[in-house]
């Protein structure tokens, strides 16, 4: 089992910057690729970021140049920096791991951009 806790939601002024963070426990050695998504009200969750065991690294366009995915493997814990925010990018942001034979979920933190 693993478990996944987000943290460093908030609010920002557009323009602003954020890093979120992503802790893992339990089996954290079965973990492998792993994702930030988001949500916001009404719509479909979607994928932002990705990152591999092995530290590659994939966007959509819509974040790509703005958004940066990391981990430290030491510390069992991924990040998201989030630059420019845009209005647009309120959600709750969620952390996904891929393991051989499950996929786990934080329970989300919140993000708002506003001014």
């Amino acid at each position: 089992q693993v478990q996944l806790v987000e943290s460093g939601g908030g609010l920002v002024q557009p323009g602003g910057s954020l890093r979120l963070s992503c802790a893992a426990s339990g089996d954290t050695f079965s973990i492998g690729t792993m994702d930030w998504y988001r949500q916001a009200p009404g719509k479909q969750r979607e994928l932002v970021a990705t990152i591999t065991s092995g530290g590659s690294t994939n966007y959509p366009s819509s974040v790509k140049g703005r958004f940066t995915i990391s981990r430290d493997n030491a510390k069992n814990t991924m990040y998201l920096q989030m630059n420019s925010l845009k209005p647009e990018d309120t959600a709750v942001y969620y952390c996904h791991a891929y393991t051989r034979t499950q996929t786990y979920w934080g329970q989300g933190t919140q993000v708002t951009v506003s001014s």
